[in-house]
């Protein structure tokens, strides 16, 4: 699978599986998402947002194509994010979105990233920030394709 999202944070509850999973049936293989959820930190603040860094930058390779979601990054328009997972994809570098923990990540990540993403200046729970994210991957394959999925 092309594409990976790492997140921090439990197992989908089932009321947001049901929806990743229905939105994941419909990904063609180039869009194929796998997940990996790592365990939230047992420290506080600082020290967990610092730990949790470490932990999703030891999961990131040299070459991967980045795209962290993070309140300050750019509001990205759906046909904008097709344009980026399709430019990527054509180079065939892997995309890892990642989404960090509830004190959010460190400036190492930040600096890491290739792009970061804010799907809007609402704040939203992790759990619905998984689900928007694969409706948003979808939509993006569905652009890209040429499927009415997307109405412009």
């Amino acid at each position: 699978m092309a594409l990976k999202i790492l997140a921090i944070g439990k197992k989908h509850e089932p009321w947001v599986a049901e929806g990743i999973e229905r939105f994941s049936k419909r990904l063609q293989p180039a869009y194929g998402a796998e997940w990996v959820l790592l365990a939230h930190s047992s420290l506080n603040g600082l020290s967990a947002r610092h730990d949790e860094s470490g932990r999703l930058l030891n999961r990131l390779n040299a070459n991967d194509y980045v795209i962290l979601l993070d309140e300050r990054g750019q509001q990205l328009d759906s046909p904008a994010v097709a344009r980026v997972l399709d430019q990527q994809l054509a180079n065939g570098r892997k995309i890892v979105l990642t989404i960090g923990g509830a004190y959010g990540v460190d400036d190492s990540v930040r600096q890491r990233a290739d792009l970061m993403w804010s799907l809007s200046k609402l704040v939203f729970p992790h759990q619905l920030v998984r689900l928007i994210l694969i409706e948003q991957l979808y939509r993006a394959q569905a652009i890209n394709l040429g499927h009415p999925y997307h109405h412009e």
